[in-house]
């Protein structure tokens, strides 16, 4: 289990308890990690999910009632590959890790799931996307920490996207890993589940910034570090991600790593199309910001996608969930393999066997 994972395990250099009042006291952790970020560990019925007008009565669910079928089924690989591992900290049970940074707190939490930050921003896209009903999605993902400009607005992201386009606008959740200088406060690789939700219209937020995505788990950071990260032309790490819908509570639930360990869901309640079904999903990488087309930053390793194994990033193991809890592989004739400039971020390897879709993608953007 992730916990086990003594090597990268948070350094607990300050803990003290602090009184917290929202709406009634609560006892706080303050945690102080390696590298700089702070977590505070809050009373999961505090966390800022049940500021959501639609969740002021909700009920949370602890743990899910069911996982997809076939998860014990695992895809092998031709070469060694490690896990990347996010910061595990010690909150108490019944309390809930929120990472504490004074940037995301000024930045407005507006990120929108296909890397829309604004009318005006930019985006470039390279991956898998995949038109059919799915009701979940799984994949490992190879992590690099492509370069971004510290000084842009940009961000590099590889991600599970899924979205139901409805009549006025469409609902989105995914789960992934991004570089954000401008956002975090570093270059560091870090993992974060994002949404949109009210047709799309005007509420996209990430992790905590903004309410909506509910955290059981007590020792999961989101926005924390992964490390490591895989290195070009050396050792490859991975982490494995799963997006699904909850059969009885109907919840989506994001589950991280081999053992598939349950970090939170979005309840029902929040979407408007994304109540029963997703209808599009997307499994690959994009860059985004007010100069990701113009000036864009790497994707990937920053390598195309026909250098292989080891030089250009990887997504694997692709499959979906279906409306009956299994886990299955893409209907080849509703998969599309796309690049929206080829000059920049390519995709290649592209094929499928019994353990679903695999696929090289990325590239180096303008930073040739």
């Amino acid at each position: 289990m992730m916990k086990d994972c003594q090597a990268f395990r948070v350094t607990l250099l300050l803990a003290y308890l602090v009184l917290v009042t929202r709406g009634k006291d609560a006892s706080a952790t303050e945690i102080r990690m390696e590298g700089g970020d702070v977590v505070d560990c809050v009373d999961v019925n505090l966390q800022q999910a049940f500021n959501h007008p639609l969740l002021k009565d909700h009920k949370i669910q602890m743990e899910p009632s069911s996982f997809p079928n076939g998860l014990n089924i695992t895809s092998p690989f031709l070469h060694d590959v490690f896990e990347a591992h996010p910061p595990i900290v010690e909150c108490p049970r019944g309390t809930v890790p929120i990472l504490r940074n004074s940037r995301m707190k000024h930045i407005a939490g507006k990120l929108y799931i296909n890397g829309v930050i604004s009318k005006d921003n930019q985006q470039e896209v390279a991956g898998i996307k995949y038109y059919g009903d799915v009701y979940g999605a799984r994949a490992i993902i190879n992590v690099y920490e492509p370069k971004v400009k510290k000084s842009s607005k940009d961000l590099s992201a590889t991600s599970i996207q899924i979205d139901n386009f409805g009549p006025f606008g469409l609902d989105s959740i995914a789960a992934g890993y991004s570089v954000a200088p401008n956002l975090a406060g570093d270059s560091s690789a870090r993992f974060h589940v994002s949404w949109g939700e009210e047709g799309g219209q005007s509420k996209s937020c990430y992790d905590h910034t903004c309410p909506g995505f509910v955290q059981v788990n007590h020792n999961f950071v989101l926005g924390g570090r992964l490390q490591p990260v895989s290195v070009y032309n050396g050792k490859q790490y991975v982490i494995t991600v799963l997006i699904y819908k909850d059969l009885m509570t109907k919840n989506w639930w994001v589950t991280y790593g081999k053992d598939n360990t349950p970090i939170g869901y979005w309840p029902n309640s929040l979407f408007t199309y994304l109540k029963d079904k997703g209808n599009f999903t997307l499994w690959g990488g994009y860059v985004a910001g007010p100069t990701a087309s113009s000036d864009s930053p790497q994707m990937g390793s920053g390598h195309f996608a026909t250098e292989g194994y080891g030089k250009a990033a990887f997504v694997k193991g692709v499959q979906i969930v279906d409306e009956n809890g299994n886990l299955d592989i893409l209907n080849v004739n509703k998969a599309l393999v796309v690049s929206s400039d080829s000059t920049k971020y390519t995709v290649a390897g592209y094929d499928f066997d019994k353990y679903g879709m695999h696929m090289y993608y990325g590239g180096p953007g303008n930073l040739v």
